[in-house]
């Protein structure tokens, strides 16, 4: 027996300073049956930091070929290819050459992990940013998970916070995004 997806309504007031970018998005976000309550929230806070009206979310898990995220311009050509998890070296490397910017949003317990053992092979890939989310905030933002979401979204020098019904987090994007080339 197949399971389907269970989906999210999730509203954002977003107040991204560091873009000059405002706006309130109403969210519908498909949890695939494997996927994880980390994993969506990993997907969300990928949305808020690029947020755009270009930036849809895929079908993810359940198609191989897209990732998570991405923005498409009039042409078809892909601006932003956003990746959630751990993919394969031989994944972002392909993927950047079909994207002007490819983006991976590491999280939980083995993302330091996998971008340590990734990081002397992604060096050529200079159009690469990864971020590698504090597995902290995604356990603390996931035990509050609900059907219905309502989040208040403020980037501003590099900082993200985050404010739901059950309390604030903030993240520093700054202090998350890892270099290839450092």
């Amino acid at each position: 027996m197949a399971f389907s997806a269970s989906i999210f309504k999730t509203n954002v007031q977003l107040s991204d300073m560091d873009r000059q970018h405002y706006s309130t998005y109403s969210l519908t976000l498909a949890r695939h049956p494997s996927e994880t309550d980390e994993r969506m929230i990993a997907r969300l806070i990928a949305f808020m930091r690029y947020a755009d009206e270009g930036l849809v979310f895929t079908k993810g898990l359940s198609d191989t070929e897209e990732p998570d995220l991405w923005i498409k311009d009039l042409t078809g050509q892909t601006d932003l290819w956003v990746e959630v998890g751990a993919p394969t070296v031989k994944r972002i490397v392909s993927k950047s050459r079909q994207a002007r910017k490819i983006v991976v949003f590491g999280y939980g317990r083995n993302a330091e992990l996998w971008w340590k053992k990734s990081k002397a092979d992604l060096e050529k890939v200079r159009n690469l940013e990864v971020v590698i989310l504090p597995v902290e905030l995604t356990e603390s933002i996931s035990r509050h998970v609900e059907r219905s979401m309502e989040w208040q979204c403020l980037i501003q020098d590099g900082q993200m916070s985050l404010i739901g019904k059950d309390g604030s987090f903030e993240v520093d994007l700054q202090g998350c995004t890892r270099q290839a080339f450092e």
